[in-house]
């Protein structure tokens, strides 16, 4: 097997394709994007911006993320969280509970994930609470230092948003969004959801307390831009170990992303579905 060595490392071809499955296996399973999500640029400054303000400065917000099915919702927020732990001060202090309406599909579940989330299960330990607002704000308070300036900001992230509506008197909703119009423990409360009518399902006094910010997502570029994605989503990160390598497959995506049968099979699928999680499916099934 033949070698190719550069200045940087000495890693055989066999190496090099190893790694290069490596690395694209896990952009296309795990939805780990090359770069910032396509398209997404104002959206992605918009929700830094905001997250930034409840993280760094203790200001509590409430937003929802509204988009079809595979159009970059989960992608957005993740590289916005990625950039956002690149500060250190939020690094050390932030913490994040996921919570997914197919998952916690009452808010006793939903409750109960949370305090695992957010290690409070020695601090509960056998206590009996009134409501479930008594119990939420027994675990805020539990997170925080001395006062509200060294409270531990949280950020709140509901995946399928629209499920945790049919939550009997939508309490876990109620209670986030009434926490985040209050002066206590910074919070961020983030929901992904597909519906477009997802207001119109909240109660009168639930969306009373929600601050109305959306972000809409839609799956607007043309075929060019498709074929930029698609090129993007194969090219190399320049951290590449082999460089040398990494400049000729990244030579050969351009020559790839132009071939006449290629751009025929991404015309179909482009036809058929726009999003990108239908074009990570499709690459997945070549590495």
């Amino acid at each position: 097997m033949s070698k190719r060595r550069t200045k940087e490392t000495s890693l055989t071809l066999g190496e090099c394709i190893s790694q290069v499955q490596d690395i694209l296996r896990k952009r296309f399973c795990l939805q780990k994007l090359n770069g910032r999500p396509f398209g997404m640029e104002s959206q992605h400054k918009h929700l830094l911006e905001l997250l930034k303000r409840t993280a760094i400065q203790g200001e509590s917000n409430s937003i929802l993320i509204v988009g079809p099915r595979g159009a970059g919702k989960t992608m957005l927020l993740n590289d916005v969280l990625n950039a956002l732990l690149e500060v250190k001060q939020v690094r050390e202090n932030v913490l994040e509970v996921h919570l997914n309406g197919l998952l916690q599909t009452d808010d006793k579940i939903a409750l109960k994930e949370i305090t695992r989330q957010l290690q409070l299960e020695n601090v509960v330990g056998d206590k009996v609470f009134g409501s479930f607002a008594e119990n939420l704000a027994f675990l805020l308070e539990a997170l925080k230092k001395g006062n509200r300036s060294s409270s531990r900001p949280v950020i709140f992230i509901l995946d399928e948003f629209d499920l945790f509506a049919h939550h009997k008197n939508q309490t876990l909703l109620y209670n986030l969004f009434d926490i985040s119009q209050s002066a206590q423990t910074p919070v961020a409360v983030i929901g992904l959801t597909c519906r477009l009518d997802v207001l119109q399902l909240l109660e009168k006094r639930v969306k009373s307390r929600f601050s109305h910010r959306q972000i809409h997502l839609l799956n607007s570029f043309n075929f060019q831009q498709y074929l930029k994605i698609f090129e993007e989503q194969l090219t190399l990160p320049e951290d590449f170990p082999d460089r040398r390598f990494s400049q000729e497959w990244n030579q050969n995506c351009q020559s790839l992303s132009k071939d006449q049968t290629v751009k025929d099979v991404l015309q179909k699928q482009f036809n058929s579905s726009k999003d990108l999680r239908s074009l990570h499916i499709l690459l997945a099934y070549l590495f």
